[in-house]
């Protein structure tokens, strides 16, 4: 008898179009009600209901309730990360140009940056001796950690939070890791205070500002 991960179980809640549409809606890393993901994915209240239900036996989602409504986000960071691995099998070079624009450009990848924005700030951290990789991971060197506090990111709480410290995370557009962990996570916060990026309607999607792109050109080298 196999006491193990049910695999199957995990691929029949995924195999389904609209439960994975779903589930990018919630990789913005905002919680939402039902309605808002039965809008978002094109199918009646009901119809999500079963869906989302789905979604929670395979804890994939989790659901809290909010005053009267019932909201679901990710389960775990790595719900994440599993769809964005999933996204970088089934990206084929030629339907690449079927692929959003918008996504490939700039997107919130559950809670940190991704697309050529966040492959561009990891490539000038990993440039500027900020970032080393490692087999699973980046590390933070010294100099990174004082660009980092510079930047207005207190690095030591980070190391403190129940979560990788700095993830590489494989960005299914690019083919490449980019900045994920609690670190990219800080990283991506920042970025949105200073006003450099702001979210697309109804998109995991990101636009740079005219500030932002100021900002990232000075940073990064316009990332």
């Amino acid at each position: 008898m196999n006491a193990g991960p049910d695999l199957a179980e995990l691929a029949g809640a995924v195999g389904d179009a609209t439960r994975i549409r779903m589930l990018e809606l919630l990789m913005e890393g905002r919680s939402l009600v039902a309605k808002e993901l039965a809008f978002g994915t094109g199918v009646s209240p009901a119809t999500a209901t079963v869906h989302l239900r789905r979604l929670e036996q395979a804890r994939l989602i989790r659901s809290t309730r909010q005053g009267r409504n019932k909201v679901f986000r990710l389960a775990t960071p790595t719900v994440a990360r599993m769809v964005e691995a999933l996204m970088t099998v089934a990206v084929r070079a030629p339907r690449a140009s079927a692929t959003p624009e918008n996504l490939r450009a700039a997107r919130y990848c559950y809670d940190h940056l991704a697309g050529r924005l966040g492959m561009g700030i990891t490539d000038a951290l990993l440039r500027g001796g900020h970032l080393s990789l490692r087999r699973r991971a980046f590390a933070l060197t010294p100099s990174g950690e004082e660009w980092f506090e510079a930047f207005g990111i207190e690095v030591a709480p980070l190391r403190e939070q129940r979560r990788q410290f700095a993830h590489r995370c494989l960005d299914w557009s690019e083919r490449r890791d980019h900045l994920a962990g609690a670190l990219g996570a800080a990283l991506a916060s920042r970025v949105f205070a200073l006003g450099w990026v702001e979210r697309q309607p109804d998109s995991r999607g990101l636009i740079v500002t005219p500030v932002g792109q100021r900002g990232l050109r000075r940073h990064f080298g316009a990332p």
